[in-house]
């Protein structure tokens, strides 16, 4: 690996890190940057899984007081993600390759999509959370039925992929819980941590793994989650998520041109 390949990924890492924590896609940054210098679809998609979790745990952290008190809720949003992503961990081993490689494109742009799509949700959210006046009245402390079951299936996309899975996460636990957004994207973050490192784990017994990519990506994924606590939490202007959004369809497009 050269100087300039090296420096390439140590910046995607730092971008991944700050993108995961403050939206909630921060493989956009960091996927095609590694199928950029090189890496094998699979190989790239673990390496970048495993490579993101310090930043998870930095830009959980930076969360930890909008979780004060929300102790059932973090548990239930963890525990049902992390199992949905070791079946997705499991899904993305046990199926082909050029399954991974065809689904790649459309799964950028899909998470892209949401990216972009994510400032509509909050306004609705909030338009929502101004009507109710803004209060957690009757807020319950455990994760509904209906919403485990959606984590459950944000965790499988989670661990087959990833990118995205907070921005759903974020616009399904919002509607169904009765908290502040800073919260809900506490709990985002705790369950894209939980996912990140269930998959993490499968996926360094099993799986082909890029060590030298996990290194540089989890060295700058570390300042990244940081920063990304920093700016989520005075939430991120809107060219930061238009240059995010306009990455992942760039990516994805070329993705496709390059399979026709």
């Amino acid at each position: 690996m050269d100087v300039l390949t090296a420096l390439a990924i140590l910046a995607a890492g730092l971008g991944g890190g700050l993108v995961v924590t403050a939206i909630g896609a921060g493989s956009l940054v960091t996927f095609p940057v590694l199928l950029a210098v090189g890496l094998p679809p699979v190989v790239a998609n673990v390496s970048n899984t495993i490579g993101l979790v310090p930043g998870n745990i930095t830009g959980t952290w930076g969360y930890r007081h909008e979780l004060v008190g929300q102790r059932g809720l973090v548990i239930g949003v963890a525990a049902t993600t992390a199992v949905g992503a070791a079946a997705g961990a499991a899904l993305l081993l046990s199926l082909p390759s050029e399954a991974f490689s065809r689904l790649a494109p459309w799964l950028i742009l899909l998470a892209a999509t949401l990216v972009g799509a994510q400032p509509a949700i909050s306004g609705v959210l909030r338009r929502r959370a101004r009507r109710r006046g803004d209060a957690p009245r009757g807020t319950s402390t455990r994760l509904p039925a209906p919403l485990a079951w959606v984590s459950a299936a944000i965790g499988v996309y989670g661990g087959y992929f990833g990118a995205g899975q907070g921005v759903m996460l974020v616009a399904f636990l919002a509607l169904g819980l009765e908290q502040r957004l800073q919260t809900i994207n506490a709990l985002k973050n705790v369950a894209v941590l939980a996912a990140n490192v269930v998959a993490a784990l499968i996926f360094v017994w099993i799986a082909p793994v890029d060590w030298a990519a996990v290194g540089l990506l989890a060295i700058g994924s570390v300042v990244g989650g940081w920063l990304g606590a920093l700016i989520g939490r005075r939430l991120p202007g809107p060219v930061f998520r238009v240059l995010v959004v306009l990455f992942g369809y760039v990516v994805a497009l070329r993705l496709l041109l390059d399979a026709a």
